[in-house]
């Protein structure tokens, strides 16, 4: 296993790793809203994902991947409510790629955040240019 960090994204805010590789594989921690000053991005639950899709593009680049390479997510929302909202700024960010995806309801999230989103990708997408987008 390899541990992946990138100064682009927000540092763990506990005992973990920003992501794994294990193989060809890449498993990230979930990321919340937070800029790599720590500071939460709290303006809308839009706001929120666009910052915790930038954080996992960022923590994915360090793994010399992409959002083109994600093979699942899993999105966590505090309020089911807001799921169109966080749809239609993930759609946009995947663009025409379509991983697999679940999302759950939760009662709470690290920092008050409304929404968190970790993945698993695949190095081999990457590498042979083999992306949907």
């Amino acid at each position: 296993m390899e541990t992946i960090h990138s100064h682009a994204a927000p540092a763990a805010i506990g005992p973990y790793a920003q992501a794994i590789r294990s193989g060809d594989l890449i498993f990230t921690s979930g990321q919340i809203a937070l800029t790599v000053e720590g500071e939460f991005i709290d303006e809308s639950v839009a706001a929120e994902t666009e910052q915790v899709l930038k954080n996992l593009e960022a923590v994915l680049g360090a793994a010399g991947c992409s959002l083109a390479c994600v093979l699942k997510t899993t999105i966590f929302l505090t309020d089911m409510n807001d799921f169109a909202e966080v749809n239609d700024v993930y759609a946009r960010a995947m663009g025409k790629h379509r991983p697999a995806r679940a999302t759950v309801e939760v009662a709470g999230l690290p920092r008050g955040a409304r929404v968190e989103i970790e993945c698993v990708a695949t190095a081999v997408a990457c590498r042979e240019g083999k992306s949907s987008l």
